[in-house]
């Protein structure tokens, strides 16, 4: 096992922290005593080639082990100081925790009512807060100005581009403290790729993001931190730009992120 906290940690806020964990699907281990800490307000990537556990490091952060068949998690996640493990109202806890998936998900709604939705289900019922709500979201994920004049329309009928941002923008409408994106860009043009980054920037002033992503050079674009996964196991964790510059431990971290596998 690699303890992963950084140095760097020490003295930082500390917004998850995950202490020995492992992920079973029955008995196959898809990850294995993972112990790392995220910072508040960050960017934290995760990098690694497929069935390396990344996805599942989500799905643990978000309880998803609760709704999937045979999925068990060992060890403990602390998130805001609470041992999610323990917390009984999974709805509170996936409130403050945003999911943005590889692709978009879109509910068979309006533009405006895929964002008020959540919302909604928490209580606010005024037009007037809503539509403030509505805006601010879409504004956010850099989507407003392209369908403020066609909110009523579903939003199945947004390109993908769009439809993924309209993704983030409902996520955002939790006004979640943690937003946890996995591959968002598969399905995304370059062009849109490149706006959604610029999005999560800024957005990274108010909400810690975690950010699984199997392009290197996306990662270095965005996280202030990087995880390598590889084979069920946290190999390393480390700045950024010490991947790309061979300040790594494990010459296993610049082999993948120079493509020598993969």
């Amino acid at each position: 096992m690699v303890d992963a906290r950084s140095p760097a940690t020490v003295g930082s806020d500390v917004k998850v922290a995950a202490r020995d964990l492992t992920i079973r699907y029955g008995s196959h281990v898809a990850l294995k005593d993972v112990t790392l800490d995220i910072r508040e307000n960050e960017i934290f990537g995760i990098i690694g080639p497929a069935n390396s556990g990344k996805t599942s490091f989500l799905r643990a952060l978000n309880r998803m082990d609760a709704f999937t068949t045979g999925m068990s998690v060992e060890g403990d996640i602390e998130f805001a100081g609470h041992n999610i493990r323990t917390i009984k109202n999974l709805y509170a806890l996936r409130k403050r925790i945003g999911v943005v998936f590889p692709l978009p998900v879109g509910l068979p709604l309006s533009i405006y009512d895929n964002v008020a939705l959540s919302p909604r289900l928490s209580g606010t019922k005024k037009r007037e807060d809503l539509d403030v709500i509505v805006e601010r979201c879409l504004r956010r994920a850099a989507l407003w100005d392209e369908v403020k004049d066609r909110l009523k329309s579903l939003g199945s009928l947004l390109s993908g581009g769009q439809q993924q941002r309209l993704t983030i923008a409902r996520a955002l409408s939790q006004d979640p403290d943690l937003l946890l994106l996995d591959e968002f860009s598969i399905a995304v043009d370059p062009v849109t790729t490149m706006r959604i980054e610029d999005v999560l920037k800024e957005l990274k002033q108010e909400v810690t993001i975690v950010l699984v992503t199997n392009l290197v050079q996306q990662a270095r674009r965005l996280a202030d931190r990087t995880a390598f996964f590889l084979m069920s196991e946290c190999v390393e964790i480390a700045e950024t730009e010490a991947f790309f510059d061979g300040r790594v431990k494990d010459q296993r971290s610049i082999d993948y992120v120079e493509g020598r596998f993969g």
